[in-house]
């Protein structure tokens, strides 16, 4: 089915979600997607961070072809062995201590908000006072599912679907006093994303990440690291936090881990596990034997290849590109990030989005977000040519904007 069709076909038939760019990709190689036509796309977005080891990966296409022929599926009512395989690698790399698995990144912080509100209600029952109300931070992005946006910041994401979940309250990002301000006895957790990524790509301060683990000390409440983007090596750590020093009570697990495959995991301490028992909290389909044998795969993969000192060199190297590009063009505000998870701040939304499709008429995917920054979340494999063409084609691009007698008209006409 070509393009056309499938818009005139999608147009009636799928609840409309997405706005999509109309290009029709039909395979992938490596750090390349090719459209309907033939052409190659160098990719740096890979499905929003999810296609860690880029495409056609032979170790996925191994685990995918040998596992589907023994068994797809038995429900959570059965043993397979992928669940301990895998469990036994997220905790040694993570640092917690039990894992529950399910299909997403919204569905682990869901399993998140459920296991802090039972820990809250266990320790009352107990004798200790710890209340239900729950600290997010303000361009916060956790999911779409209704716990999951009640912790996200953006009103956009919220306002439609009201009443959300009780009992939530923003604290200014990276404000330590506007989070002990807000702190108390009442709080049963504390929510953070070490890196936002739909916020703008802004890493947490030590500062307030460690103000946060003293107060959820004090309390019993729990500290809640949300790593579904910024998770399983993207950072250049297999958890962002690590680069922090501090370890969470609770973190949730998703895109990158199943290279492709829906997988998600929420972890804990043994601590907090007390809360969950038989019956409080399940899924139909989490860690099939399918979704843990292509996760096993990509953590060994990774291991083998020694990705996360190439996540640190390479992410270093696209930093300092960056870098460079934004001192010689005032239109570039900031770069951001740590590891592959990168982003440069432009100064105005209309000339990101200008960005963006130019970018892509250069056959090169990165995308926009929190509106006026780019954001770079390249497959791992990614090699310092790529980021060379990438920077190369940026600079050109932005170069070609700015010698526009008047920008914003110029930017806005080209989208007229």
């Amino acid at each position: 089915m070509k393009l056309n069709d499938i818009r005139t076909a999608e147009a009636k038939l799928l609840v409309r979600t997405y706005d999509r760019t109309p290009i029709s990709f039909v395979g992938g190689e490596g750090v390349h997607l090719f459209d309907e036509n033939g052409a190659a796309y160098l990719d740096l977005l890979s499905g929003i961070g999810v296609c860690a080891l880029g495409h056609g990966h032979p170790a996925i296409q191994a685990a995918i072809d040998e596992q589907s022929r023994k068994l797809m599926h038995t429900s959570n009512l059965f043993y397979h062995p992928g669940q301990a395989e895998l469990a036994l690698r997220l905790t040694e790399m993570t640092g917690l201590d039990r894992v529950f698995f399910c299909n997403s990144g919204t569905e682990a912080w869901e399993a998140g908000l459920k296991l802090a509100r039972a820990y809250a209600t266990l320790r009352r029952s107990e004798g200790t006072r710890l209340g239900t109300k729950i600290l997010a931070l303000e361009h916060s992005f956790h999911g779409r599912t209704m716990g999951a946006v009640s912790t996200t910041h953006k009103l956009a994401y919220r306002g439609p679907f009201e009443p959300l979940l009780t009992g939530v309250e923003f604290v200014r990002f990276d404000d330590v006093a506007d989070l002990e301000a807000k702190f108390s006895a009442e709080v049963c957790a504390v929510c953070l994303e070490p890196v936002q990524g739909e916020g703008g790509i802004h890493p947490v301060s030590k500062e307030f990440f460690a103000a946060a683990r003293r107060l959820t000390h004090q309390t019993g409440a729990l500290l809640l690291a949300d790593e579904i983007q910024s998770g399983l090596g993207r950072t250049g750590e297999w958890c962002a936090y690590q680069q922090y020093g501090i370890l969470p009570d609770v973190t949730t697990l998703a895109k990158p881990l199943g290279g492709g495959i829906p997988i998600g995991a929420m972890l804990c301490t043994e601590e907090a596990a007390r809360a969950l028992s038989p019956g409080m909290h399940g899924t139909t389909f989490g860690g099939g034997p399918l979704a843990c044998a292509v996760a096993i795969a990509v953590i060994d993969t990774m291991r083998r290849d020694n990705l996360l000192d190439h996540i640190r060199q390479t992410g270093k190297y696209f930093f300092e590109q960056l870098q460079s590009l934004a001192a010689n063009h005032s239109a570039a505000v900031e770069v951001r990030g740590k590891g592959l998870m990168l982003g440069m701040e432009l100064s105005n939304a209309e000339l990101a989005k200008h960005v963006v499709a130019r970018m892509l008429e250069r056959r090169i995917v990165i995308n926009r977000t929190s509106e006026t920054v780019l954001r770079f979340l390249p497959p791992y494999i990614l090699q310092r040519q790529h980021i060379d063409q990438a920077v190369q084609t940026l600079d050109e691009i932005l170069s070609s904007a700015a010698t526009a007698a008047n920008l914003p008209a110029a930017v806005q006409g080209a989208h007229a």
